[in-house]
């Protein structure tokens, strides 16, 4: 019988992206499942502790074995960031189109567009805790494309391609992506220990 795990986010993208990578390892049981409706806050400085923030948070309340990740979107010509406040770098909206407008306009003629998505998984697993951290290089695009994946899919293009995430659609991405390097260091993880 596969561990049940829980995924303290409330992003379904997320929660729909990473079931597929870990269906084969683990169950993956959602905040809705544990009744927790809980908003909780990424006040850390770092994806790190915003990852152990939400999973010490539902270790600590609901006492679940459970994981979390902080993702980022790091751009070279602004020193790294939106990074942590990725999810709300055109205010506190989560507004994905106001996030991505808000980033073109501070690239708008500047040639340095690299930039890399880093995720953090941190995992609470019988009261230890650990972290996994999964990163894939690309680059900034100066407009749009693609209508799958979320965030700032559109507008980044992984090393090696050609199209955006949101381009390339979930099959690769849930290969390649930095939250699939992520999630597969935790499958690997988890299979050695459970």
């Amino acid at each position: 019988m596969k561990k049940k795990l829980v995924f303290a986010t409330n992003n379904a993208h997320k929660l729909e992206e990473v079931s597929q990578i870990v269906k084969d390892i683990v169950d993956i049981v959602s905040l809705n499942d544990i009744n927790c409706h809980d908003d909780i806050e990424e006040t850390g400085s770092t994806l790190e502790e915003n990852a152990l923030l939400k999973s010490r948070y539902i270790n600590v309340k609901y006492g679940f074995d459970c994981f979390a990740d902080d993702t980022g979107l790091e751009v070279e010509a602004l020193n790294g960031l939106p990074g942590v406040y990725s999810a709300r770098y055109a205010g506190n909206a989560h507004d994905s189109e106001a996030n991505i407008v808000k980033l073109l306009n501070e690239l708008e003629g500047v040639q340095n567009r690299n930039a890399r998505f880093r995720t953090v998984i941190s995992l609470i697993l019988n009261g230890e805790e650990y972290l996994f951290e999964g990163i894939i290089s690309g680059k900034i695009i100066t407009d749009r494309k693609g209508n799958n994946g979320f965030g700032y899919d559109p507008i980044f293009i992984p090393e090696g391609y050609y199209n955006t995430f949101a381009e390339l659609g979930n099959e690769i991405k849930n290969k390649i992506s930095h939250r699939a390097q992520a999630t597969k260091k935790l499958c690997d993880f988890l299979i050695k220990n459970m």
